[in-house]
């Protein structure tokens, strides 16, 4: 079927799109979410010729991590690689997938089979874009020879045939479920129907290579403007790698180029939010992030938003490797000595919310349209803020252990929210928990995601954004050997309910498989599997001059498109 039939039968899919994105941007920062949405919306339709153009200046609070889209992992390179490449589909303005560099797509009767027809598209270097390229770009994720961190998006989440064999070194990259009919036909076989598929084409890990530019780049690929081609609005024009300025120009060889107002992007590097906040009120800055005292010195400014960024921050202990934290009674201890509360309303005061579920709320909708994650006091008997409770597994933890004191490292981004955080949790564990010592240690962003990757680490801060609006995004971690299991924790039960959603028969019941990823969710709670801290909400500035940017919770935070910026 093409994609005007495919509407009727999005299924959860488009309600969640649309849903996640109303939720996201009404539910953080009261009045101020009305602007939020205005600046979503507006000037969606205005035609690019009544704009005055010009560089849109953004603030970053990291580097980028790579311009790999098969190696990325992070939602500031994904922001950035998404602003000068396509994929199949792209993100509408309430979150829903829409054709890109696919201009339809036949989907088989028993859902198993996607034939995307493409449209006459370019790279910037003057080739047109091909089915090939999407082969060639899918088969980099899957090769085990890159170990990208996202291949599981292939296997686990996409269910693209032969992915897993490939990624486990079973059989050739060749043998990817992908094919290139023709230069404008591509083939995706399925091993079972995928409600949501339509929606990972959004996002990066599906982003077309060309293969003969790729193979000129040795082993410089993604790290300059020469090393990288663009299909999208915009072209790259200065960068390096962990650069802190980089730019981006309006692409007049895109398909969709009259649509594109603004004249370029102009990115900044800013990881002092007061700083930041100064470079916004000079001008230099269109868009700024803020945090902590300064939302209440702008909270009543019109050109501020909050707005849901979509992101779980949690703390993730090894427990694998600390045979401490091996101890489920001592992290239920860890767990219930935190008062999220006051981390959002005393340190960040951005809208952000508490969160005591392992999928945070206002991103993915369920069967009967109810968010699946609105009931924060469903797990209130494993995760909450209860010093008593807290102390009581902390006694009982350090009788199991032999122990009557415990140091551990936690591992934090150098950006300035995380390290605010970091030092309230630090505070609230060692008053809770006599005789336990947290001690901090800040690192690079890279560094910090590389270490926990390795294991290289006791306690880590991170955070996880959804990549897709269905709860497996987050549930998809914790099955055992996951990349993103940092603590490599495993349990067969899990691992059992999740592969029942994923090739199972839950995978075509809605309701069950709902009802079974709730079960799967509480054993991650009731083990302190992770301790859960945050949803993460934007506190932003908006010049009253730009218009039109798009704020997602899911795959791509921002999306300037459709974005104007008059004079």
């Amino acid at each position: 079927m093409r994609f005007d039939r495919r509407i009727s039968r999005r299924s959860f899919l488009a309600a969640a799109g649309v849903s996640a994105a109303a939720l996201a941007l009404t539910a953080c920062g009261g009045s101020s979410s009305t602007a939020a949405s205005t600046a979503a919306s507006t000037g969606a339709s205005s035609a690019a010729g009544t704009a005055a153009g010009g560089t849109l200046n953004i603030m970053l609070e990291t580097e980028v991590q790579s311009l790999d889209p098969q190696i990325a992992t992070d939602g500031t390179s994904f922001e950035v690689i998404a602003d000068y490449t396509d994929g199949l589909m792209q993100m509408d303005t309430d979150g829903a997938a829409v054709p890109a560099i696919a201009e339809s797509c036949d989907i088989s009767e028993d859902g198993k089979t996607y034939t995307f027809h493409l449209r006459d598209a370019k790279w910037s270097n003057g080739d047109a874009v091909t089915a090939a390229d999407f082969v060639f770009g899918w088969q980099r994720a899957v090769d085990p020879a890159n170990a990208s961190e996202y291949s599981y998006m292939l296997s686990d989440i996409g269910q693209v045939v032969n992915a897993a064999e490939i990624i486990a070194g079973e059989k050739p990259v060749t043998d990817l479920g992908v094919t290139a009919v023709d230069d404008k036909t591509l083939e995706v076989q399925l091993n079972v129907p995928v409600s949501y598929f339509l929606s990972l084409m959004y996002f990066p890990t599906f982003y077309p290579v060309n293969e003969a530019f790729f193979n000129t780049c040795a082993d410089t690929f993604g790290t300059s403007p020469d090393t990288v081609l663009s299909n999208g609005a915009f072209i790259l024009t200065d960068y390096q790698p962990a650069a802190t300025a980089f730019e981006m120009v309006k692409n007049t060889d895109y398909y969709d180029a009259d649509s594109i107002a603004l004249d370029g992007l102009s990115y900044q590097v800013i990881k002092d939010s007061q700083q930041a906040l100064m470079s916004y009120q000079t001008g230099t800055l269109d868009i700024t992030l803020l945090n902590g005292e300064q939302v209440d010195q702008v909270k009543d400014d019109p050109e501020f938003i909050s707005v849901g960024a979509g992101y779980l921050w949690y703390i993730s202990p090894n427990i694998n490797s600390v045979p401490e934290l091996a101890n489920e009674n001592l992290r239920k201890a860890l767990t219930f000595a935190l008062d999220r509360d006051a981390i959002t309303g005393d340190v960040l005061k951005d809208g952000s919310a508490p969160c005591y579920t392992a999928v945070p709320p206002q991103f993915a909708t369920g069967p009967d349209g109810s968010d699946f994650s609105a009931d924060q006091t469903k797990y209130a008997d494993y995760c909450a803020f209860d010093a008593a409770k807290a102390a009581e597994y902390y006694e009982t933890a350090k009788s199991e252990l032999g122990k009557d004191s415990f140091s551990f490292d936690m591992v934090v981004d150098a950006d300035d929210a995380p390290q605010k955080v970091a030092q309230v949790v630090k505070e609230q564990l060692e008053t809770t928990l006599p005789g336990l010592t947290v001690n901090l240690t800040v690192e690079p962003k890279k560094q910090r995601v590389q270490d926990m990757q390795d294991g290289n680490f006791q306690l880590g801060l991170t955070r996880w954004g959804p990549d897709y609006a269905d709860p497996m995004t987050y549930l998809g971690m914790w099955v055992t050997g996951n990349s993103n299991n940092y603590g490599l924790w495993s349990d067969a039960e899990y691992d059992s309910i999740i592969e029942e959603c994923t090739t199972g028969d839950l995978c075509t019941d809605p309701e069950g498989r709902w009802a079974a990823l709730y079960d799967a969710e509480a054993i991650v709670l009731e083990q302190a599997v992770i301790f859960p801290l945050y949803g993460q909400c934007n506190a932003e500035m908006v010049s009253s001059a730009v218009t039109g940017v798009e704020f997602h919770p899911v795959a791509l935070n921002r999306v300037y498109k459709r974005t104007v910026k008059n004079a």
